[in-house]
């Protein structure tokens, strides 16, 4: 039962530490916290700081929400990561449940849709899945109000990504500055061309 009630236990003293004002710092963790895109992380440096897993943003992280572009050398980099023997996780939030499946198969990575980050149910459950301790898995993803908070959340290191290129929602224009990295305008987008 006590195992059940973790990811609760969590939230409420993250959230009531945060209320009281008492925002925990995050260790260093020995690795940047960001990088242009997944193939800029240095997966050797993730493995010498003690990395096992890895849980993975799929949109605007490895490909942008509307199917446009593909983050540059991800696919190459996921191969790298499955070689060096990193456990791999993919959390969305995503509603296109088939879309994520999809991408799951072509990744060979497991995933869970409608993830409901950044509360740390599903975070909870790729790790059970991953058979790690959070120390032990980093977060890669664009959003800090999504990955980057749930990473907080359950007390994993994390590196946030610039965005990819998409159609930005109504609070996007609004907050997403302040939530996500643009995408640098030196870096090549490749287009993709992946029909469900």
């Amino acid at each position: 039962m006590l195992k059940f009630l973790s990811p609760y236990i969590t939230l409420f003293n993250t959230l009531k530490q945060f209320w009281r004002g008492r925002i925990i710092r995050a260790e260093p963790f020995g690795f940047s916290r960001r990088a242009d895109n997944l193939a800029a992380v240095d997966l050797a440096l993730l493995i010498q700081n003690g990395i096992r897993g890895v849980i993975l943003d799929l949109d605007n992280t490895i490909i942008s929400e509307d199917d446009r572009y593909l983050s540059p050398g991800a696919e190459a980099w996921i191969e790298q990561a499955h070689q060096e023997g990193l456990r791999l996780f993919i959390l969305s939030n995503g509603k296109r449940r088939y879309r994520v499946e999809f991408w799951s198969l072509r990744l060979g990575i497991p995933a869970l849709s409608s993830a409901k980050k950044p509360f740390p149910f599903a975070f909870y459950k790729a790790l059970t899945r991953m058979h790690l301790v959070p120390k032990q898995v980093v977060v890669i993803g664009d959003s800090c109000h999504t990955d980057i908070l749930g990473a907080w959340l359950m007390g994993c290191p994390w590196i946030q990504v610039a965005t990819l290129p998409h159609p930005f929602r109504w609070w996007e224009k609004l907050l997403g500055k302040r939530v996500q990295i643009p995408y640098p305008a030196y870096l090549e987008l490749w287009d993709c061309d992946v029909r469900y």
